[in-house]
């Protein structure tokens, strides 16, 4: 099945519900297509599409909900799939946050759609790696990377009258390239709504360059150095702090947001005041729906302000227990920065060492957001401005907000992927302090 347009989804929809009996029944619709190059080795070893719909449907009597999904929609299989639906609300123990569903709600349309990235096919693909492979043979790497682009819908109806419906489009890339005898590596990542922003060559030219350069890595003793994170690097301990946001974590103590006796650190100052992270579905290089995924509509909201902790999210059922607005929670994040290239932040550091990439991120306390992990695939030490040689990899423990009372400089956003959690986000590079390496690892 194609992507269904608004009026296909709608219709759809409309059928499944008039078959419910339930007190109340949510449906929501999910489809894309999907097409992908996967390579190693410097040779293309995968390259294929992927189309599916799925349809979820929700039947709640009184406070017992049943859920049943299914991904074919004959009339037949329609009824099949509300019936059991309604069969296994019957049989559930009454949910004591059960909260109703949303009735009509006004949703701007969303700018998530672009038909470039719709139009990429086989052939756009295979020049995109094409032109990543040729970099590898050209400096005699050996590259492996992944390049997927996709055309999304999802839609949701409810018998309230909700009616929601949204189309995007994505485009991502990574590829990590090694020299010959392993030594060295590099990485780079990218990932877009609109295809003609995706530059392969420039991103496979970074890690080229990285790759050859770190093959010499030398050893320096662990402890604290100033360092500069990509954006990359920086976002995978950025996500565990805002993704940590939660209303309800805070309230029952159990997040670095808690105080005691059941008191939030919100509206407190606990970052440099250069930290402003907000979110907004309408920004130009990091569109997002206009509506998540119960329904409620995204706007722009600021999280942190001037190193303020400014909103938390909060689901509906414990929004009301609260007697607060239900914020939910993003699917993107932004930072903002300043004018400052990565080059500039460079320039401007008499010691310190730039990190490419962090990866096997774990959580060493909750509390505190305090993390452990690894850099990898291109860590340089710096002197006097300019990149002096490749060093050994390290383990490091730092927490974010510890990091970001230690901010030095904030560069130029980028957009950027987590590879922990697929978290796409504007981050800039930034210049910390004080980052605790704890020992040295044998990666690459």
């Amino acid at each position: 099945m194609s992507i269904l347009s608004k009026e296909e989804a709608q219709a759809l929809l409309k059928k499944v519900l008039s078959y419910s009996k339930a007190d109340e029944c949510e449906v929501n619709l999910n489809g894309s297509d999907a097409g992908n190059i996967r390579y190693a080795r410097n040779s293309v070893s995968t390259s294929g599409g992927i189309s599916q719909n799925t349809l979820v449907v929700s039947s709640a009597f009184g406070k017992k909900l049943g859920v049943a999904t299914i991904n074919e929609f004959d009339d037949e299989s329609l009824k099949k799939v509300v019936q059991r639906a309604e069969e296994t609300a019957m049989l559930a123990p009454e949910n004591p946050e059960f909260v109703s569903f949303l009735g009509p709600q006004t949703y701007p349309a969303s700018p998530t759609f672009v038909q470039s990235t719709a139009n990429m096919g086989p052939k756009e693909r295979a020049d995109a790696v094409a032109a990543s492979l040729q970099i590898s043979k050209d400096n005699k790497l050996s590259a492996a990377g992944f390049l997927e682009n996709n055309t999304s819908y999802a839609a949701m109806m409810n018998s309230k009258g909700l009616f929601a419906y949204n189309t995007s489009t994505g485009v991502s890339f990574n590829v990590t390239l090694r020299t010959e005898d392993g030594k060295g590596s590099g990485y780079a990542t990218k990932s877009y709504n609109d295809f003609s922003k995706l530059d392969v060559k420039k991103a496979t030219a970074s890690a080229a360059m990285k790759a050859a350069s770190s093959a010499s890595a030398r050893a320096l003793e662990p402890g604290k150095y100033t360092v500069i994170l990509e954006p990359a690097a920086a976002l995978v301990l950025l996500e565990n702090l805002f993704f940590g946001m939660d209303g309800r974590q805070a309230d029952e103590g159990r997040s670095f947001m808690s105080k005691p006796g059941g008191l939030t650190k919100l509206g407190e100052k606990l970052l440099d005041e250069r930290v402003n992270i907000y979110s907004d579905p309408f920004h130009p290089e990091m569109p997002t729906s206009t509506w998540g995924g119960d329904g409620r509509p995204q706007e722009k909201i600021n999280w942190i302000e001037n190193g303020v902790m400014k909103n938390l999210f909060y689901s509906r059922y414990w929004a009301q227990k609260k007697g607060i607005k239900a914020t939910p929670a993003p699917d993107a994040v932004i930072m903002a920065g300043t004018d400052q290239s990565l080059e500039d932040l460079i320039k401007g550091t008499e010691k310190g060492i730039l990190v490419t990439r962090l990866w096997y991120i774990r959580s060493v306390d909750p509390q505190t957001v305090l993390l452990t992990g690894l850099t990898r695939d291109g860590t340089f030490y710096i002197e006097n401005g300019e990149i002096k040689f490749p060093v050994k990899n390290f383990r490091f423990n730092e927490s974010p907000i510890i990091m970001l009372n230690n901010l030095e400089a904030l560069g130029k956003p980028e957009r950027t992927v987590s590879g922990e959690s697929n978290t796409n986000a504007l981050i800039p590079p930034m210049k910390i302090r004080d980052f605790t390496f704890s020992s040295l690892s044998d990666a690459v």
